[in-house]
């Protein structure tokens, strides 16, 4: 008879960590064995630097623990050291595959904070919306693409990969980076959009749509990505809300809710767009949710685009900046000619932007999910406190409870359904 020789799971006071011994122990009916398996940190499914732990009766899993941290940098900490503005580049690395979305969470929520996220210029609301939904479809182009790579579907990361291609081309045009952006600043944008940038992104939505169309050609009625995917990491609709499931995940177990909707934020609430809404909450269901946001992110550009104040190139000489000193840094014309100014400037720059005392928590709808910040000001400069609510985090957090009874197969798919990204979970 074999000893029982099972996988302990600790917990210590830091972090949740593992400890697993790879010998036999008894299966599930007592007769088999069960073996420990590390699929990660450098796994490339795994999307990141994931430790999953999983205990395996055979080729079926019994039980499933995340292990994170391996990413962790100490932003929330490095925060409390900074003025708010020097944060912004930070919250790039967050989900580091929508730099120019996490901008604009950051700066709305302090924002938020000095009482002037209501008092943005027009022109601006715009800006950050297209940067936003810009981001949207291509952190989902590169979430798509990887995900039907690791269920067998080559070509279709070729063709995402195209687009998102695309999408960093008018991020270097727009804010001089392809991938760590910093153009949001507190009060506004760095710049306005550059001549002829807002008619190259209308051209970009035709083409777009044709690649997603092209897409759904190649996968929707797949008979192999449908096997791969459908019935697979089902998350009922109550489970989705009991782990604190947001963005595609949740709507993808039926749940209709989306910050942008529920609690609007900048232009949105002029805007019309559909929130898809899946059914079984399947990694099917989590594709099918995405590749429609894709869709209706396309219908909220063109309407920004249309809406646009000044129109694209500005004629009317709207501003992107909130017309304060004291929050935003001064034009450099006046700086050099107004004493004012240049305190203005001096203050901002080695000081940073007097937020007064107080609480606040503002979420914007990502492509993950809800990314929060919670801010605890003291007054002054830098934050007292700062605390990230990161989608991919919490969205993790329900892979122990769905993972058991699947085979070793299915999680590479049900991983690639969900979408996170190591960067923010870890922070």
């Amino acid at each position: 008879m074999a000893t029982s020789q099972t996988i302990e799971f600790k917990d210590t006071a830091s972090r949740s960590s593992v400890a697993a011994d790879a010998g036999a122990g008894a299966g599930a009916d007592g007769q088999g064995e069960l073996m420990a398996l590390n699929m990660g940190p450098s796994h490339p499914s795994t999307h990141g630097v994931l430790r999953l732990l999983v205990e395996m009766d055979g080729e079926t899993i019994t039980r499933a623990i995340p292990d994170l941290g391996y990413l962790h940098r100490g932003d929330e900490k490095i925060a409390e050291n900074m003025t708010y503005n020097q944060f912004v580049p930070y919250t790039d690395r967050l989900d580091y595959l929508a730099p120019l979305a996490n901008n604009v969470a950051y700066a709305l929520a302090v924002e938020k904070l000095l009482g002037i996220h209501d008092s943005l210029p027009a022109r601006c609301q715009y800006i950050r919306v297209i940067c936003c939904e810009l981001a949207r479809i291509s952190a989902h182009l590169l979430g798509l693409g990887a995900f039907a790579m690791d269920v067998g579907a080559m070509t279709v990361f070729l063709h995402t990969f195209t687009e998102r291609e695309k999408i960093y081309n008018f991020a270097e045009w727009l804010t001089g980076a392809r991938f760590t952006t910093s153009y949001t600043r507190i009060g506004g944008v760095t710049r306005d959009l550059p001549e002829g940038w807002a008619s190259k992104v209308e051209k970009f939505c035709d083409e777009v749509l044709a690649t997603l169309a092209e897409v759904e050609r190649l996968l929707t009625r797949n008979r192999i990505f449908v096997d791969r995917t459908r019935d697979v990491g089902v998350i009922p609709k109550q489970m989705a809300v009991d782990y604190g499931l947001t963005g595609p995940n949740l709507r993808g177990s039926g749940v209709d809710y989306d910050v942008r909707k529920a609690s609007p934020y900048l232009c949105y609430k002029d805007l019309e767009f559909d929130v898809p809404v899946g059914e079984a909450g399947d990694c099917y269901d989590r594709y099918l949710v995405r590749m429609e946001e894709m869709r209706q992110s396309v219908r909220i550009l063109r309407q920004a685009l249309a809406r646009l104040p000044g129109g694209y190139e500005n004629t009317s000489r709207e501003p992107v900046q909130v017309a304060d000193g004291k929050v935003f840094l001064p034009p450099k014309s006046k700086v050099m000619t107004s004493m004012e100014e240049l305190i203005h400037q001096f203050m901002l720059v080695t000081q940073g932007i007097n937020a007064p005392p107080g609480e606040v928590y503002f979420g914007a709808e990502n492509p993950k999910g809800e990314l929060g910040f919670y801010i605890c000001s003291r007054g002054g400069g830098t934050p007292y406190r700062l605390k990230i609510r990161a989608p991919s985090f919490v969205n993790l957090g329900v892979l122990p409870a769905v993972l058991p009874g699947h085979l070793m197969s299915d999680v590479v798919s049900i991983l690639g359904s969900i979408d996170f990204v190591m960067g923010e979970a870890d922070r």
